[in-house]
């Protein structure tokens, strides 16, 4: 990481560790209830550490289409989450990985863990995600390893991912800058007859663009917020609930404007917050594959 991303953020580096007290990792994969907010659904063995290919197949045979999102033991800890992490973090055996998947009635957690010369993939549901919405703040970065894992340094002010190299990280003299570009084929459009439809007419229409922003906010963050780890203190999956997000997504009413005035602009924000600390935190898509999250000090 350059020294201008640290200074930029305001971020220090710290050594982060974990209290340690009896050992109490899992020692049954028989399914049922751990505690009041937790059932074991089961586990994967593996004599030897699992590839990659392997590892996730498995995520996937478990949670189906849903998004895996890996958990960040610096973000806001949801107490259902923790009641069955905090044994885990306690014992001398601690967590290799830790994911949720929220796409489904019951969250999942998936839990990897050494076993022997091997490891092993533990599996709950959780009756539900319930820590309290927090203002965002940004996180103090721990290291590179952990903060860009999934990107290559190619200049003092700019990473690129190892396997997406359209998705990139920039930082600035005033912030930092996501930027992902995919041009698509059919950019949106405004419709001109917009502020001649009924009421009804634009509730409808309003909707349908509500719902193409939807998609897109949800694209930005498995490119921007789900491939780095440390910098946001919001879990991945917390940006997505309408309890932590609703304040800071674009109202109806400025979409409804700019469909009135039939003139594209050069951005949708589609969502801005002030952080704790002052720096603004904002998505922005154009409407024509070209999409950032874009970081800027006070």
């Amino acid at each position: 990481m350059s020294k201008s991303f640290v200074r930029v953020l305001g971020l220090c580096l710290l050594a982060v560790s974990l209290c340690v007290s009896a050992p109490a990792s899992p020692k049954s994969t028989k399914t049922g209830y751990t505690s009041g907010s937790a059932k074991i659904l089961g586990a994967v063995d593996s004599r030897r550490p699992f590839s990659g290919d392997r590892l996730f197949a498995t995520l996937d045979s478990v949670g189906g289409t849903g998004t895996w999102m890996e958990w960040d033991v610096n973000g806001v800890k949801d107490p259902s989450l923790m009641e069955v992490l905090n044994p885990m973090l306690k014992a001398e055996n601690k967590p290799e990985m830790v994911w949720v998947l929220t796409e489904r009635q019951l969250p999942l957690l998936a839990v990897l863990l050494q076993k022997g010369a091997g490891e092993v993939l533990m599996f709950y549901e959780l009756k539900k995600l319930d820590a309290k919405p927090e203002k965002l703040t940004i996180n103090p970065v721990l290291s590179n390893s952990v903060v860009f894992r999934d990107y290559k340094q190619v200049s003092e002010n700019e990473f690129i991912h190892i396997d997406k190299p359209n998705l990139k990280i920039k930082t600035m003299s005033n912030g930092f800058r996501f930027t992902y570009e995919n041009r698509v084929d059919s950019p949106l459009t405004l419709d001109p007859t917009y502020s001649t439809k009924t009421f009804v007419e634009k509730k409808a229409m309003l909707r349908d663009y509500e719902d193409y922003f939807k998609y897109e906010y949800s694209l930005m963050l498995r490119a921007f917020v789900q491939s780095v780890r440390g910098v946001f203190n919001w879990q991945p999956w917390h940006w997505y609930m309408q309890e932590w997000n609703a304040n800071y997504k674009m109202p109806s009413e400025e979409l409804d404007a700019i469909l009135s005035s039939g003139v594209m602009p050069p951005f949708f924000t589609l969502f801005k917050a002030k952080t704790a600390r002052g720096e603004v935190v904002e998505f922005r898509t154009n409407g024509n594959g070209y999409s950032e999250l874009l970081v800027t000090n006070p």
